[in-house]
């Protein structure tokens, strides 16, 4: 007899059975089943993966569990399982991750509403990856560390408190997800397992960042946001490897000026705190390429940030800042910047060498002018300058007049501008419409003898909401 291997998703057809078949894949995956078929278990001997997600299938046959040691996917999330019910003996390697049609992660296992894992779950001694499936977990088993090839563990939007001490035998666990849970403090078996690269700890109740953080040497990714850390310790910069650190919407006052060490750091997101100053360190982070520390109570911005020659985005919305620091300028590749909602009544020239500027917010800001350097941003395709200062006095050498933006204020129609590139009737049509003006300038010549020369550009639109979304 021949030996036909059958690939894809398949239901084996009986014209076969003669047939000594090697069926590898079976998907019965939105078949309205409530049971598992019988037929499944005439491929024991060969059978990898199997489908069974999204049935009414209520429980799982012991006899599946003795087919699941060879199995290389048992997939079955979305049936109407029940822990009373629920096999304690199996023994699967679970392999490789299934993102859905959402982008959601979806787990080979799913323990459906257990308050806790199923019994025997730590005899699955080949699992490589959990993900769980809103299962609102309360606890993990005490042996929990039994799983030692675990390399992917996620377990997001459960009523987690606490994590087992045995999980320290977890050496190999790369990356851990314990989003949406109910810690108040970091679990102080984190600190031993050596080989964590990925830490999700985001919308929990943590206080404090403890320096037990910094004995993670591997760490390359840390999400702490949306808790209500109030202090971060000196220790954080022995994550030495770190190169994404989230701490949005927390309660931080200020940053240790240890944070300056985390020399491999490319994305720092401090926005919605209370922070009041930031530290001179954030200049030695020299390979730091998008910053986030809108949405606090700053005043100044450190003049070391001139030193963040790597920098693409920066974003400081809704501060206080009244100017910026000349240094500004040495971030020649920012190329997106947003400071709307400041109190900046002028910009230093050194912005003209921000030359690869393509988007800049100066929204609802005290703008009266913009330098004549502004000139030189060839590169900049999106501006705002909505909510600004549009009433002027004399326009000084060298200065760009901002009364064509659009603006709450209306002007009076009998206003006589210094500029004669200013027209009060065409300006209050352009802000009903919403329309804006682009700079144009001829050549170098005409820029020196007519300074601030601004010429309307009607098909260049200015939409004043649009960069409210930028980070």
């Amino acid at each position: 007899l021949t030996k036909r291997k059958l690939l894809g998703r398949l239901v084996p057809c009986r014209c076969f059975r003669g047939e000594e078949e090697i069926v590898s894949v079976l998907d019965y995956s939105h078949c309205g089943l409530q049971q598992v078929p019988k037929e499944v278990f005439n491929f024991e001997r060969t059978l990898e993966e199997l489908y069974l997600d999204a049935n009414q299938i209520e429980e799982l046959p012991k006899q599946l569990f003795q087919l699941a040691r060879a199995l290389r996917k048992l997939k079955q999330p979305r049936n109407r399982l029940s822990a009373s019910r629920h096999p304690s003996h199996a023994h699967w390697s679970l392999l490789e991750e299934n993102v859905g049609a959402e982008g959601v992660r979806e787990g080979k296992w799913c323990s459906a509403f257990f308050s806790g894992v199923p019994d025997g779950f730590t005899q699955l001694l080949n699992l490589t990856q959990l993900y769980s499936q809103h299962p609102f977990l309360e606890f993990l088993p005490a042996n929990f560390g039994r799983l030692v090839k675990l390399r992917i563990l996620e377990l997001r939007e459960n009523h987690l408190k606490t994590l087992p001490k045995s999980m320290h035998k977890l050496t190999q666990l790369e990356r851990l997800d314990l989003g949406n849970n109910e810690f108040s403090e970091l679990p102080e078996v984190l600190e031993q397992i050596q080989n964590l690269k990925e830490l999700w700890m985001d919308n929990n109740s943590l206080q404090v960042l403890p320096g037990s953080i910094g004995k993670l040497k591997q760490l390359v990714y840390l999400d702490v946001s949306k808790n209500r850390i109030e202090t971060v310790d000196l220790d954080i910069s022995g994550c030495e490897g770190l190169e994404d650190l989230l701490l949005s919407s927390n309660m931080l006052q200020q940053l240790p000026d240890s944070i300056g060490l985390l020399k491999r750091l490319t994305t720092l997101k401090v926005d919605d705190n209370q922070l009041t100053i930031l530290p001179n360190a954030i200049g030695n982070l020299s390979l730091l390429e998008e910053f986030d520390c809108s949405c606090n109570e700053l005043e100044s911005l450190p003049s070391t940030i001139g030193y963040l020659h790597n920098l693409r985005t920066l974003a400081v919305d809704e501060n206080f800042l009244p100017e910026l620091p000349r240094e500004i300028g040495s971030c020649k590749n920012v190329t997106v910047m947003s400071l709307r909602s400041n109190k900046l009544e002028f910009l230093p020239d050194e912005i003209g060498q921000m030359q690869k500027l393509r988007v800049l917010n100066l929204s609802d800001n005290r703008l009266k002018n913009l330098p004549f350097t502004f000139t030189k941003l060839k590169e900049l395709a999106a501006l705002w300058l909505s909510d600004n200062q549009v009433i002027p006095l004399q326009i000084p050498p060298g200065q760009i007049f901002l009364g064509l933006f659009p603006s709450p204020f209306p002007i009076p129609a009998d206003f006589q501008s210094d500029s004669d590139s200013f027209n009060p009737t065409l300006w209050e049509e352009q802000r009903q419409q919403r329309m804006t003006v682009a700079f144009e300038f001829e050549d170098k010549k005409e820029q020196e003898e007519n300074p601030g020369k601004v010429k309307v550009n009607p098909g260049f639109i200015l939409d004043s909401h649009i960069m409210d979304g930028v980070q």
